[in-house]
């Protein structure tokens, strides 16, 4: 009596694919600013209020807080917007981040190789949530 015994493997819902993915871009963001917190000087620069030649003021704040909480809210539209929504939002914002981090290549200062890996990994969430989402199954009716 041999049978053969394989492992299961459920095919997971584009929404948790995406909903996991943004869950992982906002733990490598998080991890990127902790482990800059290490970086010599940058505490005296962020109590002077002025880092990379940024001034960091109520509006500085208020920006990077919209720009933090995007990955976020996307946890959640990812898994309650309608498909045709889903698909698109989270190509354009995935897009504008991948754009968000090139840009980021260029500010003044030395850019450190944790950061520079840090980019790399939130690169390949964006474009693995591009591709998720450009390939959503579509549905025979």
């Amino acid at each position: 009596m041999n049978t053969k015994k394989t492992f299961q493997n459920e095919k997971i819902n584009v929404k948790i694919i995406l909903s996991a993915l943004w869950v992982a871009v906002m733990f490598i963001y998080v991890y990127a600013d902790i482990k800059t917190l290490f970086q010599p000087k940058i505490l005296e620069q962020i109590i002077s209020g002025i880092v990379a030649g940024m001034t960091i003021n109520q509006g500085f704040l208020f920006a990077a807080a919209i720009l933090m909480s995007i990955p976020a809210i996307m946890i959640i539209l990812s898994l309650t917007l309608r498909p045709n929504i889903n698909r698109w939002v989270n190509i354009i914002i995935s897009f504008l981040f991948i754009i968000l981090i090139i840009i980021s290549r260029f500010v003044p200062g030395k850019i450190w190789y944790y950061y520079i890996y840090y980019q790399s990994i939130e690169a390949i969430f964006h474009f693995l949530i591009i591709w998720y989402a450009w390939r959503w199954p579509i549905q025979e009716e």
